[in-house]
């Protein structure tokens, strides 16, 4: 496999061991400021006046793209390390991130702040364009992009780093596949001890194994948090059974760390297809009010 050229052999097996790694500094703060400046000009939302948000959280569509190896050399570079080189991507060095904000105005602000746990409410394994087997390939990494300073309390994203054993033996009981909104991963949490809030500074990227369950979490900071969760794409399905070990990329690895094997002749039962998610449509309306309101009042 390709040296590692961005991360550090420690930060690689942190990511193997624990499922994610938050790679600091991947783009400038000034370009996380203007992006969010604009997001609120799409959304058409006072940001000094609470009382106008009228949701607790919104899934905005993306207006703007941002090709990632010229916007975030480092997290470009990371990425590389992690997918085992360029090559293996789908979109290659054309690969994007869009502004397809997910706003936390204040969610779960009612209510005091809650550790996460397993009875927090929404775990689940991101992807829902794909019916899910243990070597899909179509989110080869998820990544939490930060636009704007988290704090504690402030919405981070919450993970169960231990939560890759136990999504990875359901999806090696299930070849035939599972569909992105299937009731099991809800219940995988009951099986994990280990929570985190990620938090971090603007610029700063999470970069997160396929199979880590994830949830969103409540909002009391009183500071909306502008975050995005693009995914890598790539070419082909991740490889469990190769001849040289030396060649598992460390998604590979972390699956095969987790199960307690050095490899695995995992073959599917059906075929892989697509799932179409009733966001989508709701999206692209959204996309076009947009357009015609900042068209209308530039």
């Amino acid at each position: 496999m390709t040296p590692y050229t961005t991360l550090t052999p420690e930060e690689v097996q942190h990511f193997i061991d624990h499922g994610y790694v938050i790679v600091k500094d991947c783009f400038p703060k000034e370009a996380a400021r203007e992006a969010v400046d604009f997001g609120w000009k799409r959304l058409a939302l006072d940001r000094s006046d609470p009382a106008a948000w009228d949701k607790p959280m919104i899934h905005m569509p993306a207006y703007n793209q941002h090709k990632v190896r010229e916007f975030s050399p480092k997290a470009w570079g990371a990425i590389c390390d992690l997918v085992g080189g360029a090559e293996n991507i789908l979109a290659g060095e054309d690969y994007a991130w869009g502004d397809g904000f997910i706003v936390n105005f204040n969610n779960g602000a009612d209510r005091p702040w809650e550790a996460p746990s397993p009875a927090t409410k929404g775990w689940h394994v991101d992807g829902d364009w794909f019916y899910h087997f243990l070597d899909s390939g179509e989110q080869g990494l998820l990544l939490v992009v930060i636009w704007q300073d988290i704090g504690p309390h402030g919405g981070g994203t919450l993970i169960a780093p231990d939560s890759i054993r136990p999504v990875s033996e359901l999806l090696l009981r299930h070849p035939e596949g599972l569909d992105p909104y299937n009731k099991e991963w809800g219940t995988i949490a009951a099986q994990c001890a280990e929570f985190i809030e990620v938090t971090g500074e603007a610029g700063d990227v999470a970069m997160l194994h396929p199979l880590m369950l994830h949830a969103s979490s409540q909002n009391v900071s009183g500071i909306p948090r502008f975050m995005t969760n693009p995914f890598v794409q790539l070419k082909n399905p991740l490889i469990l059974n190769r001849e040289n070990p030396a060649d598992y990329n460390p998604i590979e690895r972390g699956i095969l760390k987790a199960l307690g094997v050095d490899s695995l002749d995992f073959q599917i039962t059906t075929e892989r297809r697509p799932f179409v998610p009733a966001r989508v449509a709701e999206q692209a309306k959204m996309l076009e009010e947009q357009k015609k309101r900042l068209a209308e009042n530039p």
